[in-house]
């Protein structure tokens, strides 16, 4: 599907340049740079949502006390305490 890009020369030199070396066209080079700027602020370019980012995650945590919000402030002092004494 065609598309245009305005580019500045600084830029268009570069994907001469990239495009070039590789021995590949402007708009190989060009769909390549996509493709890695999704895997990076994705880390999959093929991630669906939410859950396939963390599904390596799920359930491998126990946990904590049904109280654990509200007693925070003791278990930290407590935490403290200990640190002090080592």
């Amino acid at each position: 599907m065609p598309t245009s890009v305005r580019l500045d020369r600084a830029t268009e030199t570069l994907l001469k340049r990239l495009a070039r070396q590789g021995r590949r066209s402007k708009s190989e080079v060009i769909r390549d740079a996509l493709h890695r700027l999704a895997e990076e602020s994705t880390g999959s370019a093929e991630a669906a949502g939410p859950y396939e980012l963390v599904s390596d995650l799920v359930g491998i945590a126990e946990g904590g006390t049904q109280t654990l919000a509200r007693d925070h402030r003791k278990a930290y002092r407590e935490a403290l305490a200990r640190k002090r004494r080592r």
